[in-house]
């Protein structure tokens, strides 16, 4: 049995490139949801579900309110909206203030998961260019969950992961295809 319950993960630039790499050897038994932050601009259409169902046996959905989180299912923020989990294992979407001149913010989600999943999460941040998402891995850090940043020296844009090591609340410190594996680890216990 998984002592996880869930993963969330953050992307900015770069991020597609690396998403339609990471879940290539995965299907929808896998044991966990995966919810993504991945900066867009407000006005882009969001064709994240579309493309990543291309290069995955999961699930993929755009993260609608009220959502039961699911295993076996990837579900990613829509343009312009914080995603929140909320206390019943559901999704919650916020037009509020930008975070870290971001929404959706990484520092939402996984501010919000940390609070549900405690230390039963697993917080994911990767390529990106700006400090998103660092405040995010601190509370899941001390939520006692699992952290996980992507390489700074294989990361396209490593400012991102860059400032979440600089916490000092990274667990493990993977390049991409690390994390891949890692992942399909997961699938395999």
């Amino acid at each position: 049995m998984n002592k996880y319950n869930a993963i969330v993960m953050g992307l900015s630039a770069g991020g597609m490139e690396v998403l339609t790499q990471l879940f290539v050897n995965l299907n929808n038994q896998f044991p966990l949801p995966i919810i993504i932050a991945q900066h867009l601009h407000p006005k882009s259409e969001n064709n994240l579900p579309v493309i990543l169902n291309n290069y995955t046996g999961l699930n993929v959905k755009e993260a609608v309110c009220c959502d039961p989180i699911k295993p076996g299912f990837i579900y990613t923020a829509p343009p312009d909206y914080h995603v929140l989990i909320e206390r019943d294992y559901t999704i919650s979407l916020s037009s509020e203030e930008k975070v870290n001149f971001s929404r959706p913010s990484i520092d939402v989600l996984f501010e919000s998961a940390a609070s549900v999943w405690t230390d039963k999460l697993i917080g994911i941040i990767m390529t990106g260019a700006n400090n998103d998402g660092a405040l995010g891995i601190k509370t899941i850090k001390e939520n006692n969950g699992l952290t996980i940043a992507e390489n700074t020296e294989t990361a396209q844009y490593p400012d991102m992961p860059g400032f979440a090591i600089d916490t000092g609340c990274i667990d493990l410190i993977y390049s991409k295809d690390e994390i891949r594996v890692f992942l399909e680890n997961l699938y395999k216990n």
